[in-house]
């Protein structure tokens, strides 16, 4: 093995997903990949520390084993209720007599926004610099060099519940690996299937999982806002389990092999059979009747997401429409059902960007895993910038996260104090940045 590992563990509600790569130079090859059903997990949280464990287990052991690699760390796709994103504002005086702004400026600019009001069961996984303004003119990116007086920062702040980022984390170094950091799941889904181009004309990136579909709307280059709602695959499969007299696992397997999200799709004469619980025989249904189920609840969830753009008033950003992932998005009729609620363009995404076994992680399912291997490698390359001056396909805005902090059972806890090293080498970062 010539180069690094890097690894993506993506922990859902429905599966977990984990994908092992080689980082040698700028070329990132899959070299292992894994899925394995989740268990112990409610929209996104830990609700059985032993049972996540062992899936965890499961699903890098199938990675480990198709890699011929054992992994050691991994990054940590982090999602749930009680994730918040919120938009936050800070301003500071240049320090030097000649005015000419720093990366000592830039830090503290930073560090004041994180200064939010929250409780204290609360903490902060990501701050992203959106714009920098410098006496009064806006729209700066990289502000360092400047000449000003007074320099002002709009940042992305994403908090989560303390309890359930320790949970998160206690599952994986129990399963036997290290948390080298937690990332957003939105986020690092944007790694993997979203392009420039999109991100700075604006997009809504709608991940539909199995517990929760999250959101994260980009405009200008940068992310602007990040949400989640408490609906998802799983509601769906609960409805077509009522709906059919079926059991769970069974409405499972007839969604995914006989679902579609949009009943026009499917014609009249279309029959399929129906397995029934009790050891009753089966019995035949209309295909259009199990899409009309799907489709009720899929409008909702859809609904529920153009309420929250409106809302936020992020809609009129939307330039580039709508990117569909997560295994949600995989039902026939998705993309066509979402452009007929929300009028504009719908494409699903399709992770890539990787070498190696990238045909093994074509899907949207792989979404997250895929993309903190993104995050992975833009990280190592931030540590040595030198050895890629010239290469930008990387290019998602993130901050460079501090060292790991453990409580004393060993368990990484996640403080401000995380992000102390987050402006480090920060010429080099505003490079990446933008």
């Amino acid at each position: 093995m010539s180069g690094s590992i890097v690894v993506g563990l993506d922990i859902g509600t429905t599966k977990i997903a984990a994908i092992i790569a080689e980082v040698s130079g700028r070329d990132v090859k899959i070299l292992g990949v894994g899925k394995y059903p989740s268990v112990g997990l409610k929209r996104g949280m830990v609700v059985n520390i032993d049972q996540t464990v062992e899936s965890i287990k499961k699903a890098m052991q199938q990675a480990e084993l198709m890699a011929g690699v054992q992994a050691e760390s991994v990054y940590v796709g982090i999602a749930g209720d009680h994730v918040r994103g919120i938009n936050s504002h800070a301003v500071v005086a240049v320090g030097r007599q000649d005015h000419e702004i720093t990366e000592d400026d830039v830090r503290r600019v930073i560090d004041a926004a994180k200064a939010v009001t929250m409780p204290m069961d609360r903490e902060i996984i990501h701050v992203i610099p959106q714009e920098f303004i410098v006496d009064n003119q806006e729209g700066i990116r990289n502000p360092i060099g400047l000449t000003g007086t007074r320099l002002e920062v709009e940042a992305h702040v994403v908090t989560g519940a303390v309890a359930s980022a320790q949970n998160t984390c206690r599952c994986v170094q129990r399963a036997g690996f290290r948390v080298k950091d937690l990332v957003l799941q939105p986020l690092a889904s944007s790694y993997a299937v979203l392009e420039r181009e999109e991100q700075e004309l604006g997009v809504a990136l709608v991940d539909i999982g199995g517990g929760t579909t999250d959101i994260a709307v980009f405009f200008d280059g940068s992310i602007r806002s990040t949400d989640m709602i408490g609906l998802a695959g799983q509601v769906v499969t609960n409805d077509v389990s009522i709906c059919l007299k079926t059991a769970n696992e069974r409405a499972e397997e007839i969604k995914t092999k006989h679902g579609c999200a949009f009943a026009q799709l499917v014609a009249e004469e279309d029959i399929i059979s129906i397995p029934m619980v009790g050891g009753r025989q089966p019995r035949e249904i209309s295909r259009k009747y199990l899409a009309k189920i799907i489709e009720a609840r899929m409008t909702e969830i859809f609904n529920l997401v153009q309420f929250n753009l409106t809302e936020n008033k992020l809609i009129s950003v939307m330039n580039a429409g709508l990117v569909l992932t997560g295994g949600g998005s995989l039902l026939p009729g998705t993309e066509e059902l979402a452009a007929e609620i929300f009028k504009m363009p719908v494409r699903t995404g399709i992770p890539s960007g990787l070498g190696g076994l990238m045909g093994e992680a074509s899907s949207p399912v792989f979404a997250t895993s895929v993309g903190l291997i993104h995050y992975g490698y833009q990280k190592d390359r931030l540590k040595h910038q030198d050895d890629y001056q010239d290469d930008d396909t990387y290019d998602n805005g993130e901050e460079e996260a501090g060292p790991e902090i453990t409580d004393d059972q060993g368990v990484p806890r996640r403080e401000g104090k995380l992000y102390d090293k987050i402006l480090d080498n920060l010429k080099k970062f505003a490079k990446e940045f933008f």
